[in-house]
């Protein structure tokens, strides 16, 4: 299948980000992408691609360009980014950029999915949680972290857990380096408290960043298996039950 990827721009498209959708006609299917703390990495660009020729339409929003922070890459700034700006701003702009996905004329806004890796796993919790519209949430090794709530961070994901409606796929390791396994167990019964389903894949020897290609601690053997998962869960989540 041939596709359409674009970069855009704040000052051409009114939104930063790639975009990238099937060059076929109608509307399709779409993933809403949320990245790790390094930012807008080639992964994505490369995952978006991959994901755009299986039908899907795709945008990786630039969310710290949205967040007042320039430049194309992020690496060794996500922490200090996650600091200066309270979660909040993060889940507006990811409805700015849920709602810019929904209105573009190659999408079905009935079947969109947000897909998180470490940052985005984490935000992609209270995001699914305070997103109806969603039709699935996918999220690899979210960054949860073991700490008491701050006006800052007002909701554990723990917490936001409960309240997620949509399906769920979630991927962990058991070497995570930010989420312990008492975590990971705390964050897999919130999920099932929520009455929602939800698919819970975990490999004792994974560690953070499995599945990410550019991150240092990438396994492509679980990474493989763990991308495979995720392709079936889309098929049936997003194609499948229309």
């Amino acid at each position: 299948m041939t596709i359409t990827m674009n970069k855009l721009t704040q000052e051409q498209d009114g939104i930063p980000g790639w975009v990238a959708h099937p060059d076929a006609p109608g509307r399709h299917p779409a993933v809403l992408m949320l990245y790790h703390a390094p930012g807008l990495t080639g992964d994505y660009k490369y995952q978006a691609a991959r994901l755009a020729q299986a039908g899907y339409a795709v945008f990786v929003p630039q969310v710290f360009n949205m967040l007042g922070y320039p430049g194309d890459n992020h690496y060794g700034m996500g922490a200090d980014i996650q600091a200066k700006k309270d979660d909040a701003e993060f889940l507006r702009v990811y409805r700015q950029a849920f709602d810019w996905l929904k209105s573009r004329s190659f999408v079905d806004g009935r079947r969109i999915a947000a897909l998180g890796h470490c940052l985005g796993g984490r935000m992609g919790i209270p995001f699914a949680a305070d997103t109806p519209e969603l039709r699935a949430v996918v999220l690899f090794y979210a960054s949860v972290r073991e700490e008491p709530e701050t006006p800052a961070r007002p909701r554990h994901a723990t917490r936001s857990a409960r309240l997620v409606k949509c399906p769920a796929l979630v991927l962990y390791g058991g070497k995570d380096s930010i989420t312990s396994n008492q975590t990971q167990l705390a964050l897999q019964q919130s999920f099932l408290d929520s009455g929602a389903q939800f698919e819970w894949h975990f490999w004792s020897f994974g560690l953070h960043g499995f599945a990410t290609i550019d991150s240092d601690s990438y396994q492509p053997d679980i990474g493989r298996v763990g991308w495979m998962l995720v392709d079936d869960f889309l098929q049936r989540r997003l194609k499948d039950a229309v």
